[in-house]
């Protein structure tokens, strides 16, 4: 039963989050990207990201590796990287499946969304050797409201106007877009699918497949992480549930709120290389 309920996780937590939802009029073509733009993406088994943040170490969200069983192998810079062991913050928390099911019955996400927001959905990885040919990427302590942030992913995709079905295929093509973020406090981040007129030109959000991928600030030349990808308010009607449409606010893991947690786990671990920035 707990095993269903990861699943149904999978598809509902970024209620799960794509490989970037994009303006219905923008190209497509103008949302991609190749991987060697950010080569500290992280890609799980199946679907889901991470971030590299120490030579050693990818933060990710807990849902995107908890269904995993045992993890063996992420690809970073696309090479496989062996797995020594995954830590799992120890405020994660599972829906009850009796929760689950009953707001598939009625339509009522409400206890749900409530449930996920007083979750620490963060998680680290600790890879078997260092990563030498990927650089790092800095964890930003202070992003705000008003901040245009850049999301990316390899999940399932669509546009705001049709969105995706929940059976979309959650590992396509690395798409990118941008955001604006609406909240920047305790352990998230949001923003919201605004429609044009009134959206970013390359206005975008995330979906199903793209939990842990990055959330990132621009600091000069230089992109730095502000949060992971995780869950999302999505459109209710009746039962149905409308995902990337035009109005969804989307959740990010604001890291800094979880920088004690990380530094402790790495700490703990010998290793003092994660890098931060004010």
């Amino acid at each position: 039963m707990r095993q269903a309920v990861l699943m149904l996780l999978l598809l509902f937590v970024a209620l799960d989050a794509s490989a970037v939802v994009i303006r219905d009029d923008v190209p497509d073509l103008k949302y991609r990207m190749a991987a060697s733009d950010f080569p500290a993406l992280a890609d799980l088994p199946g679907e889901g990201h991470g971030v590299l943040i120490a030579p050693d170490w990818v933060v990710t969200v807990a849902h995107a590796v908890s269904w995993q069983g045992h993890l063996d192998v992420v690809v970073v810079g696309g090479a496989p990287r062996a797995v020594r062991r995954v830590v799992i913050h120890p405020g994660y928390k599972v829906p009850p499946d009796a929760m689950v099911q009953a707001a598939l019955a009625s339509g009522d996400w409400e206890a749900f969304f409530e449930f996920l927001a007083s979750s620490d959905d963060v998680a680290l990885v600790q890879l078997a050797e260092p990563v030498g040919d990927v650089a790092p990427v800095a964890i930003h302590r202070d992003p705000g409201v008003g901040q245009v942030v850049r999301i990316l992913g390899r999940g399932a995709t669509g546009n705001g106007v049709t969105g995706y079905p929940l059976q979309s295929r959650n590992r396509t093509d690395l798409r990118q877009g941008y955001n604006e973020l609406v909240e920047a406090g305790g352990r998230w981040l949001a923003h919201c699918f605004d429609a044009p007129p009134a959206a970013h030109p390359l206005e975008a959000t995330t979906g199903s497949g793209d939990s842990g991928g990055p959330i990132l600030v621009a600091v000069g030349d230089e992109w730095r992480l502000a949060g992971l990808a995780a869950w999302k308010r999505s459109q209710v009607v009746g039962t149905e549930i409308r995902q990337g449409r035009y109005g969804e606010t989307s959740y990010g893991v604001r890291l800094a709120h979880y920088s004690d947690w990380i530094g402790q786990v790495l700490g703990e671990a010998g290793d003092s290389s994660e890098t931060t920035s004010q």
